[in-house]
């Protein structure tokens, strides 16, 4: 199941995308926040809404953000592809680099994100990211796939200048509409095995970054076991998990203006946006 969240007439609502259609959940009676309908998860009523709800061609609707505004911080691994490690000039980490995105960075598919006056050095990182489904605390590798509701894409943008000038990345990858995510949320009877998947990036259609999630230093399971290591997760945390090698400071590939960036996990759909100038 895919869920989503899109714009029809000015309103924003909830839905399921089934092929090329949206299912319209607004008069379903299910929570319309995506994060109240993963705390609240009823699958059979869900399915039982599906089969009732209205159908809109998805070239009608808009689609936004699945999950528009996290009630915490995006948690993001650093440094988790080893080639990405060296073509950074670091060593591969021994435990799981953290750091975090403020929910004012996430658009959805479409939008636009900014090239902002503060930097000259924007750049893209496409990454496999996990929502939490059933919180907990202190999970062990043997259920953390069971705490897992789904999976989506995040293009983790980048201030290359920022990041390395306040020697700590939050700033640098804290900027309004560097976190693009989406196209939906792939949900994880659809995923039976996350480092069995491919992420790809495309820049004007030319590939920048493409990688098995296989190669990650440190899996999914890896990551949300050490991250809640005495740190409560809760339902629709979002856990992106680091970025293979070919960003665009490693290539001289920096973002332009102008630029469309494809960012693409194995059959999840492609999230799309365009680089635009600051006009704020």
């Amino acid at each position: 199941m895919r869920l989503a969240n899109f714009e029809l007439d000015g309103e924003r609502r909830s839905g399921v995308v089934v092929d090329d259609l949206m299912v319209d959940l607004s008069r379903s009676g299910l929570p319309l926040d995506t994060v109240d309908l993963i705390g609240q998860w009823d699958r059979p009523k869900l399915e039982h809404a599906v089969a009732q709800g209205q159908r809109l061609p998805l070239s009608q609707v808009r689609l936004l953000a699945p999950i528009p505004r996290p009630a915490k911080n995006i948690v993001c691994l650093g440094r988790n592809y080893a080639e990405h490690a060296a073509e950074r000039g670091s060593a591969a980490p021994t435990i799981p680099v953290y750091f975090t995105k403020p929910h004012t960075t996430v658009i959805g598919p479409e939008a636009e994100i900014i090239y902002h006056r503060c930097t000259q050095q924007l750049d893209y990182e496409v990454e496999l990211a996990v929502v939490i489904g059933a919180g907990g605390r202190n999970i062990p590798k043997e259920r953390a796939l069971s705490h897992v509701f789904g999976y989506t894409i995040m293009n983790d943008v980048t201030a290359r200048d920022l990041q390395k000038a306040h020697t700590q990345w939050f700033k640098g990858k804290s900027l309004d509409t560097f976190g693009p995510l989406g196209p939906a949320i792939v949900t994880a009877d659809e995923v039976p095995d996350p480092q069995r998947l491919r992420v790809t990036l495309r820049v004007n259609g030319q590939v920048r970054q493409s990688a098995g999630t296989d190669t990650m230093l440190f899996d999914v399971v890896t990551c949300i076991a050490v991250l809640s290591e005495g740190l409560t997760l809760e339902p629709g945390d979002l856990i992106a998990t680091g970025t293979p090698a070919g960003v665009g400071a490693a290539t001289d590939g920096l973002l332009k203006v102008g630029d469309v960036v494809e960012a693409e996990v194995t059959g999840f759909g492609v999230l799309r946006n365009t680089v635009v100038a600051d006009r704020g």
